[in-house]
């Protein structure tokens, strides 16, 4: 437990943009002694991301644990770049360097270089989903393909970009399908100014996502 007032070295980085106010925020605290999981829980709640990410080294790799606002979660693309930048930034990484994390979902790699941050995770081949539920009624939208993770993500796939951006959802509904989380997707067709889109609706977690 620290002492009270002690500081907490904290970012707040937002991946997968170069533009300020946009990307994917994540919260990064840099840790010097292992914290208690309800005051971990209270940081995650009061820095309102939908994810918060606590690094605590161990000399040889770092210690790397997510927390959305609601509980701690089991792995966190975005917020694992944004500790490998926050490292960078707070002088404890350097370009050329492999930053190994231990995490609930075991180690995890982010080789820093010149073009950026590349991330090295598990391989989890996704499963079809056998499902009664009415997916379209929930998602707002048909669709058209549906895939689910080793993690209890739901990975529903439809027709157009144009359907992912303008999606409404129905929480209610969506918030009683038995799954960790679901990822709307959609592959690009000629015209879109994109490759593909996506929207995170994160029923489990507490902390909806479009």
């Amino acid at each position: 437990m620290p002492k009270p007032g002690m500081a907490i070295p904290l970012l707040q980085i937002d991946a997968f943009t170069q533009q300020p106010y946009r990307g994917n925020p994540a919260a990064v605290c840099l840790l010097t002694e292992p914290l208690p999981d309800t005051q971990l829980q209270a940081i995650a709640a009061e820095m309102n991301l939908s994810e918060t990410a606590f690094l605590l080294t161990d000399q040889t790799a770092w210690q790397l644990r997510w927390f959305t606002p609601a509980c701690e979660v089991d792995l966190c693309g975005h917020a694992t770049l944004a500790a490998a930048q926050a490292l960078q930034e707070w002088g404890r990484a350097q370009r050329g360097q492999t930053l190994r994390f231990h995490t609930r979902s075991g180690l995890l790699q982010a080789k820093l270089s010149d073009r950026g941050i590349e991330l090295d995770f598990p391989l989890q081949p996704p499963q079809g989903l056998e499902t009664s539920l009415d997916l379209a009624a929930g998602i707002g939208a048909p669709v058209v393909a549906s895939r689910t993770s080793e993690l209890g993500y739901w990975l529903l796939e439809l027709a157009s970009v144009e359907q992912v951006r303008t999606l409404q959802p129905d929480q209610a509904a969506i918030a009683q399908w038995p799954c960790q989380a679901v990822v709307v997707t959609a592959a690009a067709q000629a015209g879109d100014d994109c490759d593909s889109s996506r929207a995170s609706l994160r029923h489990a977690l507490a902390f909806p996502r479009i």
